[in-house]
């Protein structure tokens, strides 16, 4: 196989590098959205849907966003046109390609992730990483229509309707016993199989995996503070928290269904913090969160559970 830089293949040029908030949020059923991409790893990295501006230029479909800082080499094919937030690199074909070549491409980007950190960005070597100077003739084969949609399968067939104008509003330490990750740096960790949890956004908030003993039980929410501020996640397993993320122990009888219901919960509160205004554990401690209610104004956890169950793919949970 013969290797090539990147920039021998793709015309790579710095997206919009706009700030969300400085644009109109709509939603996408709006005829005149637009994707905007920042530099998160998960959908695709999109993070809203805006409306459009005559006066800032499209990325045009067909090109690859790459993250050059932040989630660091989180790469998508861009099938739509679309706007970027700062630090999104826009590589654009010098032949045309196929999206399927370009989803190639993709992956072989991605697959140098490991080179980076928050503080080694890609911004000046991105155009030096080495790839395939063509897809293999394997990849070639591969079409869409092959590609097989798994059963959406359901463990709960009723449907359920979110009517929050009933939720009530209730302190996370109410719910929740908030106790801190502790700090271990790079150099002390240990070859091992211990989940080890940091202020990342993707992979359930598995960094790596460490030697050392668990600190925290599994069965529990994990929420940053610092890093990718209010990112949440169930921990099924024992693990080791960083000190930047906040692990809420439960005052009640939780499970994968629930904890998943108020893990969304807890992500749509994100927008109230950011690198300057963190979510520590006292701040934590006297937030509120809305949830649906029994009769007698508790957290409705079977109904949490079962609107969860009833979601596509639950029995894969």
């Amino acid at each position: 196989m013969i290797l090539t830089p990147l920039n021998n293949l793709f015309e790579i040029k710095y997206g919009n590098s706009l700030e969300l908030i400085n644009l109109e949020q709509c939603s996408k059923n709006n005829s005149n959205s637009i994707n905007f991409v920042s530099r998160t790893e998960k959908n695709n990295g999109i993070s809203a849907f805006v409306v459009k501006n005559e006066e800032i230029r499209e990325n045009p479909a067909n090109t690859i966003s790459v993250a050059v800082s932040g989630s660091v080499l989180a790469t998508f094919l861009q099938p739509e046109p679309f706007y970027t937030g700062f630090h999104i690199l826009v590589l654009t074909p010098k032949i045309k390609m196929a999206q399927v070549e370009l989803l190639y491409y993709c992956i072989c980007i991605r697959s140098n992730k490991y080179k980076y950190n928050y503080g080694r960005q890609a911004n000046k070597t991105l155009k030096d990483i080495m790839v395939p100077a063509e897809m293999p003739n394997d990849f070639k084969q591969i079409t869409f229509d092959k590609i097989s949609i798994p059963k959406k399968d359901v463990l709960v067939q009723k449907q359920f309707e979110l009517n929050t104008e009933n939720w009530q509003w209730f302190e996370i330490q109410e719910l929740f016993e908030i106790k801190k990750g502790k700090r271990l740096v790079k150099a002390d960790m240990l070859d091992g199989n211990t989940p080890f949890i940091g202020s990342i956004d993707a992979n359930n908030g598995y960094r790596e995996y460490i030697g050392q003993e668990p600190i925290h039980k599994g069965n529990t929410i994990t929420v940053n503070y610092n890093g990718s501020v209010a990112e949440a996640f169930y921990q099924p397993k024992p693990f080791w928290a960083s000190d930047d993320v906040n692990v809420l122990y439960p005052k009640f009888k939780i499970n994968v269904f629930n904890a998943l219901f108020i893990v969304s919960i807890i992500k749509a509160e994100k927008y109230r913090f950011n690198y300057g205004r963190k979510w520590h554990v006292e701040r934590m401690a006297q937030s509120i969160i809305k949830l649906p209610v029994t009769i007698n104004k508790q957290p409705d956890f079977e109904f949490m559970e079962n609107y969860i169950k009833s979601l596509p793919y639950s029995s894969s949970l």
